[in-house]
Order: C-alpha cells, then structure tokens, then sequence
C-alpha cells in the first residue's frame, strides 16, 4: 500500500478511504491512467457525459504532484504568451489563453457547486519583479488588457512594498482571477464526485502495458484487464516506460516546498496579504501564507529529486531569508518534493496518440488549471462535442533527449538562473547610482 508524502497538505486532508485494486477483468467506455488532478479531471468530465470509466492509479488519488504542489490555479500556461503566439499566431495564442481562464473557472465552479469539503479558495495572485523595469511592466499590463481582455492592477514599488516587507521587489502584477487553495483535498473531493456519478477508481494499481486491436483496447494490470473504447493516458511526472513514446516526450522535473513553523506577528508584519506571490525569475520562489502565520514556500527546478528533508529545509529557508531577512531564526516544520512533467516545448500533451488513445499530460508545473481544461477538451473530443484538442497541435511528442535530457536541461537551468542573477545585480547598481 502507497502513503502519502509527510506534508502540509496531507496533515490537513479530509478522510480518503482506501480504493481496492484491480482483479479480474472489467469493461469500460474509457480508462483513464491516472489518477492526479488531469486524470480524475478528465473521469469527471466523462461520467458527467454519460460515459462508463475506470480509472487507475499506481498509488493513491493524488498521491503525485496534483497534491504536493504550491497550490496556485492560475490563468496561463508554463510557456509564456509570446513564445506560444511566435509558434502559433495570435489567433490560437488567444484562444489557448482563453482555455487557461477557462480552467481556472472549472476549478472554481466545482469547489463552489458543490460544496468541496477543505479547499480554502482565496482569491488573488501577486507576479513581482526583482528588479527595476516598471515601464514594461505596464506595458505588458496594457497588452494583456488590449489583446487578451485580460485586466491586471500594476502596483509600483511604494505598492509592493507595502504589502511585502522587502527590498528585493520593485513592480508587481496583481490578478484578481486567479486563487490558491488546497490542491489535495480538492483532487479528493473530485474522486467523490466521481464515484457518485457511477465512475470506479482502483488505487495502487499500475498499468503495465495497453493492447490495442481494432477499436478495443486492453489495459493490463498486475491483477487484472480493462476493456474499454478509448483510453486515456494521464501519466504526470511519475510515468515509467511503460507509456511508450508518451513517456519519451516529457522529463520528469521536481520541485521543492516547506512549511514554517507558525510566526505569528514576524510573518504578519512581513507579509501583509491574502495573495499568493510569486517572482519573475525563470525558477521563480512561490509561496502564501496559511493557517494565518505559517509560510508554505516552493522554489527551485531541477532534474535531481532530492528528497533529504534536512537539506531541503536548509536550501529553502536560505531562499526565504534571501527575500525576508527579518524571518531569521524560523523553523521548517515539513519540507518535500514533487515531480512534474515538462516537455521540451512547455506545453502539454494533450490530443490523440492513436485511434482510441488519448493524452491529457505534461502540464510543466502549472497544472492545477491546464489539466482541468485539458481534461474537458479531451472529453468533448472523445464525445464527440468539439475539436478544440487540435488548439495544440502544434506541441507533439517532441524527444525529450533521451538519457541526455536531464543533463542538459539542468544545464540551461543553470544558465537561465545566471541571467536572472545578472539582471538583479544590474538593477541593484542602476539604483545605486540613483
């Protein structure tokens, strides 16, 4: 039996009886393989049409990413506005902004419709820069709001600073769309939904190997088949071999959160609002504030999955006094890690491998409101209802280099840092000078 990560979300999660693993032989219009927040996404949209699912999941619902990660459910993409419309014109770039708003609002909607038991919606999102570059800053407020009917609040370094207690910031980004919330006992709360809809989820229950003939398909597990139509690959960044060229097409990528001890009045006076704040750097910091004086802090990107809580917590409380001096002297209470999966691109997977063979995967660390609308795609695909899936074709299963990839995307990584690093270090002797 898989547990839980030792983390801030699964200390505070709502009740998850155990789901039974598959034995014997089961038939199904879909199987969906996987069980974070893309694959029960894409389970509810399904029996929500109408459609008999299985869904199957290595572990426990959510026991990946989907329930480790900083929280965030926010409008975009992990690829950038302007490298999506350079591939594939403002048109489609549009439009797949559009579905990233469009995802954000499922999330919503179904905590609220429902009633999701422990999922804390709280709206807004600060994007802060740390360095001095207001002027584009506002420019690119101005071209959200013009090409993207996307409106933002720009707030100056008086503003931020307010707000934050630093002087690493300078300029900041408010979206009142977007909220934090508690990712895990969200994903929980949509298993529910499932099962009470007629949906059948099996935990620690790993596929092996999908057979294919004619239009059926066969998903073998260590104990049992599932017969379906159409099978939905929803893998994440714990997918192995056994998905193919799916699995050659992404990295598995980590990233790392803490948790502080509670610091009453020092965070409250360090942190003066409800919104999550994250920076501008390409390995950006990301963190909130919950449980009123705790800080929940993610940060870094790397190929290497550490999972050392003390050397965890000694790298993330260096980034944290890095930002806020005053803190110094705190404790981490928990620290863990997660593995996203990234593309070469930075988009996802999300379209057809086949005749009857789906991918809704790789969302590159901000799934919490790419994986529901791909989720919804997929299903309308698989229904019959549209064809917005082809909004991605531009993004296939691009090598994700094979053996070489990790190496060398820590190697960018590393190179991305040092510019971020550059550009710091220039804007601190600019205001130097002044």
């Amino acid at each position: 039996m898989s547990h839980y990560s030792n983390s801030y979300y699964t200390a505070t999660m709502r009740y998850a009886s155990p789901r039974p693993t598959l034995i014997g032989n089961v038939q199904a219009d879909v199987c969906v393989i996987g069980g974070g927040l893309a694959g029960l996404s894409t389970a509810l949209e399904l029996v929500s049409r109408g459609r008999s699912v299985v869904l199957l999941e290595a572990a426990r619902v959510a026991w990946g990413a989907s329930g480790r990660n900083g929280g965030f459910v926010l409008q975009g993409w992990s690829e950038g506005l302007s490298s999506i419309e350079r591939r594939c014109g403002t048109e489609t770039a549009s439009a797949l902004f559009k579905l990233s708003l469009e995802g954000v609002d499922i999330v919503r909607e179904t905590i609220d419709q429902h009633q999701l038991e422990g999922c804390a919606p709280t709206s807004g999102k600060l994007s802060v820069l740390r360095y001095d570059d207001g002027d584009n800053l506002q420019r690119l407020r101005d071209r959200m709001a013009k090409e993207f009917n996307f409106e933002m609040e720009y707030l100056d370094t008086h503003a931020i600073r307010a707000r934050l207690n630093t002087e690493r910031y300078f300029h900041g980004l408010r979206d009142s769309h977007g909220f934090h919330f508690h990712p895990l006992n969200y994903c929980l709360g949509v298993a529910e939904l499932i099962e009470a809809k007629g949906g059948i989820l099996y935990e620690n229950s790993p596929m092996i190997r999908v057979e294919s003939q004619g239009d059926r398909h066969h998903v073998v597990t260590q104990q049992g088949v599932i017969d379906c139509g159409n099978v939905v690959h929803c893998c994440g960044g714990y997918g192995g071999p056994e998905f193919g060229r799916l699995r050659r097409a992404f990295l598995p990528i980590a990233t790392y959160v803490v948790l502080t001890e509670h610091l009453g009045d020092r965070l409250r006076d360090t942190i003066r609002t409800t919104d999550a704040v994250g920076d501008n750097r390409r390995a950006s910091d990301y963190y909130r504030v919950v449980d009123g004086d705790r800080l929940l802090w993610g940060g870094h990107i790397t190929t290497r999955n550490v999972q050392d809580e003390k050397r965890l917590a000694h790298m993330l409380t260096d980034d944290i006094l890095n930002v806020f001096p005053q803190l110094r002297g705190l404790q981490i209470e928990k620290a863990w890690s997660g593995l996203m999966g990234y593309a070469r691109h930075k988009m996802p997977h999300i379209g057809t491998l086949g005749p009857g063979l789906w991918a809704c995967t790789s969302f590159g660390g901000h799934g919490m409101n790419t994986a529901p609308i791909g989720a919804r795609v997929v299903a309308e695909a698989i229904c019959g209802e549209s064809d917005r899936y082809r909004l991605f074709d531009a993004y296939g299963l691009e090598w994700n280099g094979g053996p070489f990839g990790p190496a060398a995307a820590q190697t960018v990584y590393a190179g991305l840092k040092l510019m971020d690093m550059f550009q710091e270090a220039r804007s601190t002797r600019r205001a130097a000078r002044h």
